[in-house]
């Protein structure tokens, strides 16, 4: 059965600024945005990965999106990154909070400085992004903001303690900060996604088709879950359509949780 998913001509033009951009859920993103022919800037490390986006899209789409190399956990390197965006592509308009390391660590082997690394990583560049790219959509008078949150947070992932209280945290962050900048006609909302079954799930935690078939037979709807179903969600959030939804957190698992 083929399936036709809907365009948003709302994202047309629109600047959208997305963090780990590169590969996985962000790539996919980032071709979901420029599909519908929005402006799109991303931000990661990952250079090689990076320019290999830009080229796979550069001729295929209304406008070829624009990669930054920022690290997100350096706030100077972040901020300078969204007025580099402003000053190329013009006021961010959407932002997608996406950047994230969801590394394993035993409890007992928690140190002070990964515990720091893993919030800074996952839940503090959510915070300072939405801060630079404020005025930019109070001058505009409208805008979007999603973060990225997870389920691992709801269902208590024990190998994942730093991870999954960064990421329930970025729920408390998105409610927070649709408050402030509610006045604004800013809409700020969370995903949390559940097994993504990305190029990097496959390479650490699901080596075996085995493994994965085992997460899709806990799910409700027994489908490998993707990337592209995560940027299906984040098009709607981010277009007019979901102009009056806002403080809102919207999980994506297939019903696994």
């Amino acid at each position: 059965m083929s399936m036709q998913f809907a365009n948003y001509p709302s994202l047309t033009d629109r600047v959208v600024l997305i963090s780990g951009g590169a590969s996985g859920i962000g790539a996919d993103m980032v071709r979901a945005f420029a599909s519908n022919g929005a402006r799109v800037c991303f931000l990661d490390v990952q250079d090689e990965p990076a320019e290999a986006l830009e080229r796979e899209l550069g001729g295929a789409v209304r406008w070829a999106p624009l990669y930054l190399h920022c690290d997100v956990t350096d706030v100077a390197a972040l901020q300078a990154s969204v007025e580099a965006v402003r000053a190329r592509l013009g006021p961010v308009a959407v932002l997608v909070n996406n950047a994230a390391d969801d590394q394993r660590h035993p409890v007992d082997a928690m140190t002070a400085e990964y515990w720091d690394r893993s919030f800074d990583v996952n839940l503090r560049h959510h915070f300072f992004a939405a801060q630079a790219v404020h005025p930019h959509m109070k001058e505009s008078g409208f805008g979007s903001i999603i973060n990225f949150s997870s389920i691992a947070w709801r269902f208590g992932a024990d190998q994942m303690v730093a991870y999954a209280t960064a990421k329930g945290a970025v729920v408390a962050l998105t409610r927070a900060l649709a408050r402030s900048f509610g006045p604004d006609n800013i809409r700020v909302n969370a995903v949390e996604p559940g097994a993504v079954i990305t190029e990097r799930q496959r390479q650490l935690w699901f080596k075996t088709q085995d493994a994965i078939d085992q997460t899709v037979q806990r799910q409700l709807i027994r489908r490998v879950l993707l990337g592209e179903e995560i940027a299906r969600t984040v098009l709607f959030l981010a277009a007019d359509d979901s102009r009056m939804i806002t403080k809102q957190s919207i999980t994506v698992d297939a019903g696994l949780r």
